[in-house]
């Protein structure tokens, strides 16, 4: 199985590249959407987000203003690491329940869609990673007419991650999203025919249809080695949830002796 990393920063274009990709019947793991899904009212990282910054950062439907959580953690570095830390397990574990269930579905090529995958230290099981760049001033000039914010709180937003230059000097691939669209989707176009080509022996024997070839499990890698990066990844997301559950658990106890 190819796990593809695609990166990039806020207004950098990696949307962009994400849905030309999926529009070519690439799978996407998007992490954005995962992340917006775990903050939904009434989920555990709801609660969790609630605790920490209070019940003034809710609308009057009881879901979370994000664009009130934003401004206040993209202008306090110490409170965006408070959110990244409460948030993080949760996005972890949607994030390695897709790859598996895309690994049950025998799928040979899947994109993780994440912006931090750098920052959140994820890296380590996409092999290539393909960074989405583009000039310093070009992204804050596109980030301005995007989302319309005042030149502080753009630029704010901007030195919250990883500059681009560092994760273009650590990137595998690197999609240049200075130009026109059309110079974009050829780059497209030629990522395209590389993350499709044939799977490498270790890539087969870690997809779903090489870990069900006896033969291969037998004479080449043996039985308990075929999955391991897939497998990996579940431990870790099921270790997550376990120390979520143990956390949670921790604290009912504490509650309970108070009230005694």
């Amino acid at each position: 199985m190819r796990i593809v990393g695609l990166t990039g920063g806020i207004a950098s274009g990696k949307s962009t590249v994400s849905k030309e990709l999926h529009n070519r019947g690439i799978p996407i793991v998007d992490a954005d959407k995962i992340a917006y899904d775990v903050l939904k009212k009434g989920t555990r990282g709801w609660k969790r987000v609630v605790e920490i910054f209070g019940r003034e950062i809710l609308l009057e439907s009881g879901e979370v203003n994000r664009a009130r959580l934003g401004e206040i953690v993209f202008a306090d570095p110490a409170k965006r690491k408070q959110l990244n830390k409460a948030l993080e397990p949760f996005i972890a574990f949607g994030i390695f329940w897709e790859i598996f269930k895309y690994w049950l579905y025998g799928t040979h090529v899947i994109v993780l869609d994440i912006p931090l995958l750098y920052e959140a230290k994820m890296d380590w099981i996409s092999k290539p990673v393909v960074v989405v760049w583009l000039d310093l001033e070009t992204q804050e000039a596109r980030l301005l007419m995007r989302d319309r914010l005042p030149e502080e709180q753009a630029r704010n937003r901007i030195n919250s991650q990883l500059p681009l230059d560092i994760k273009r000097d650590k990137a595998d691939i690197i999609i240049d999203n200075s130009g026109t669209l059309e110079n974009t989707q050829a780059q497209v176009d030629n990522l395209y025919t590389t993350i499709t080509a044939p799977l490498s022996l270790k890539e087969f024997l870690l997809s779903r249809t090489g870990s069900t070839s006896r033969r291969l499990q037998v004479k080449i890698m043996g039985p308990y080695l075929v999955v391991h990066q897939v497998s990996s990844a579940v431990h870790r997301a099921y270790s997550l949830r376990r120390n979520l559950k143990l956390e949670e658990g921790s604290t009912l106890v504490k509650q309970r002796k108070y009230q005694l």
